[in-house]
C-alpha cells in the first residue's frame, strides 16, 4: 500500500480512496495474508479512516507456553484531525504537561497518510494482551517423581517439626 498525499485525496471521487488488502503487512508476522479493505475519506479538516481486515497469527500461551493460532479481526474507524504542526520549543523535553484535548491523532494537511502503518497499529491493538490457548488451560504441568531432599543443615529443625 502506498502512502496517500492528503491534498490529492481532495480531488478523488467523493474525496475517498479505497484500498483492498490481500498481502502481508511489514513487521506483522501472520500465517495468512491480511485480507480486507481500508477506506480513507477527506472531510475538510479531518480524515475519516475505516478499516476491516483479518489474519491468523501464531501466539504463545501465557500459562502453558504452547504456541497456538489465533484469528485477529479488525473492524474499526478513526478520525484523524488535519492540523499544521507548530514549532514547539518544549518538544524536546522528556516531561511536559499535555492537555486532554491534545490527545488526538493529527496529521499535516500537506503531508501523507500511511494506510499500511495505520492498519499495522490496528492489528497490534487487536491482538489480545492475555494470550491463552484455552480458557481452561491448566498451565505447565510439573511432575515430581523424586522425594524432596532435606538439606542436612535443616535436619534438626525437621526432626523438631515431626515431634510437634
Amino acid at each position: 500500500m502506498e502512502a496517500i498525499y492528503i491534498p490529492q485525496l481532495v480531488r478523488a471521487p467523493e474525496q475517498t480512496e479505497r484500498f483492498p488488502i490481500a498481502d502481508y503487512l511489514p513487521n506483522l508476522e501472520t500465517l495468512t495474508p491480511v485480507q480486507g479493505e481500508v477506506v480513507v475519506s477527506h472531510r475538510g479538516n479531518y480524515l475519516e479512516v475505516k478499516g476491516r481486515a483479518e489474519a491468523i497469527v501464531t501466539l504463545t500461551c501465557d500459562r502453558c507456553l504452547q504456541q497456538y493460532n489465533h484469528r485477529v479481526n479488525v473492524k474499526t474507524a478513526e478520525l484523524i484531525w488535519l492540523q499544521k504542526v507548530e514549532d514547539d520549543p518544549d518538544a524536546d523535553l522528556l516531561e511536559r504537561e499535555v492537555a486532554f484535548e491534545d490527545l488526538v491523532e493529527t496529521l499535516d494537511p500537506e503531508g501523507y497518510f500511511q494506510p499500511a502503518a495505520w492498519l499495522y497499529e490496528q492489528f497490534c491493538l487487536a491482538i489480545p494482551p492475555r494470550q491463552l490457548c484455552d480458557a481452561r488451560c491448566p498451565g505447565i504441568q510439573i511432575e515430581s517423581n523424586q522425594p524432596t531432599a532435606v538439606d542436612r543443615r535443616w535436619a534438626s529443625l525437621e526432626s523438631l517439626k515431626k515431634n510437634l
